[in-house]
């Protein structure tokens, strides 16, 4: 064995102690460059209840590995309201209309009704009985409509 090293200090250990403040961390990250991100949010008004639905902000770690791991689906956007913050699409191959949020939406573009676009889908909780879109792409602006950025410019297709 070595001896210690005698010009530097021989004090004992510290003990491991925890942050007095705990750490915040959160899922999923910010993205650089995303409106969504940026709105401040406001504090519950009284009598409001929070939202059942599961957004890109609320939705656990398992739930967002299992949808981004999933197939890639096709559909055409049925109606879209950013003032309420969601919308539905219709799947190419048929069957029900599937909701989508405002969070889960990818891209420059507010979706507007007849626009193509590709998505994933995650089960709404508690009873996982129905499905939501998740990471959902615009492939295809629906020509003749007028299209909106997330940021209020308006553009014709």
């Amino acid at each position: 064995m070595s001896d210690p090293d005698p010009s530097s200090p021989a004090d004992p250990p510290l003990p491991l102690t925890s942050p007095r403040t705990p750490l915040q961390l959160s899922f999923p990250f910010l993205r650089e460059g995303s409106r969504i991100w940026e709105r401040e949010r406001k504090p519950p008004q009284p009598g409001e209840l929070p939202s059942p639905l599961p957004t890109k902000r609320t939705r656990t770690y398992s739930a967002t590995v299992r949808a981004r791991s999933g197939p890639v689906f096709k559909g055409v956007c049925k109606n879209f309201s950013r003032s309420q913050g969601h919308g539905f699409i219709r799947p190419s191959h048929g069957g029900e209309d599937i909701f989508v949020h405002i969070s889960d939406i990818e891209g420059e573009y507010v979706p507007m009704e007849g626009d193509e676009v590709t998505y994933k889908v995650c089960p709404i909780p508690p009873k996982n009985q129905k499905i939501q879109a998740v990471d959902v792409m615009i492939t295809h602006l629906n020509p003749g409509t007028k299209h909106e950025t997330w940021s209020g410019q308006i553009i014709s297709s």
